[in-house]
């Protein structure tokens, strides 16, 4: 394990962690997306992104809330598990392109897009593609900063 190059950088402004909670706060309110999609979202683009804080935190949050073990050990290789809905397989491919946008030109591709539209409506999209954005956004704050898995703020 590295050593931490220093405190959250969200935490060192305050002002700057309560607007990123108020939008998280915004983000899991806003539609009727379960909460269980959201953090399957969260889980998988924090695997992306090398966040262990997120990966940690995450895993044991949806734990605590009734996730099955075999979802949560699957996220990575959702593709290859029967174990998410058709909505959830969407949300999740949501999730790795937003998340990977410099993997291809056209980082969120129609189809993607498409299938996602199928199964979620413009309030639910937004708030999943806010909270990929927020994921993302405490991702690159933590993994920056070598914040560990089970450290507190």
């Amino acid at each position: 394990m590295t050593a931490v190059r220093m405190s959250n950088p969200a935490a060192v402004l305050p002002e700057a962690m309560s607007s990123i909670l108020r939008l998280a706060k915004a983000a899991q309110s806003g539609g009727d997306v379960p909460a269980a999609t959201l953090d399957l979202v969260h889980l998988r683009a924090s695997q992306i992104n090398g966040c262990s804080y997120c990966v940690v935190g995450g895993a044991l949050k949806s734990r605590k809330e009734g996730e099955s073990d075999e979802r949560l050990h699957a996220v990575a290789a959702w593709r290859e598990t029967p174990y998410f809905s058709a909505a959830e397989r969407a949300a999740l491919a949501l999730a790795e392109h937003a998340t990977r946008l410099a993997d291809r030109s056209d980082a969120v591709p129609d189809a993607v897009w498409d299938e996602a539209a199928r199964h979620y409506d413009e309030r639910q999209l937004a708030q999943i593609v806010l909270w990929i954005g927020i994921t993302n956004l405490f991702n690159r704050l933590n993994a920056t900063t070598r914040q560990p898995a089970g450290a507190t703020w």
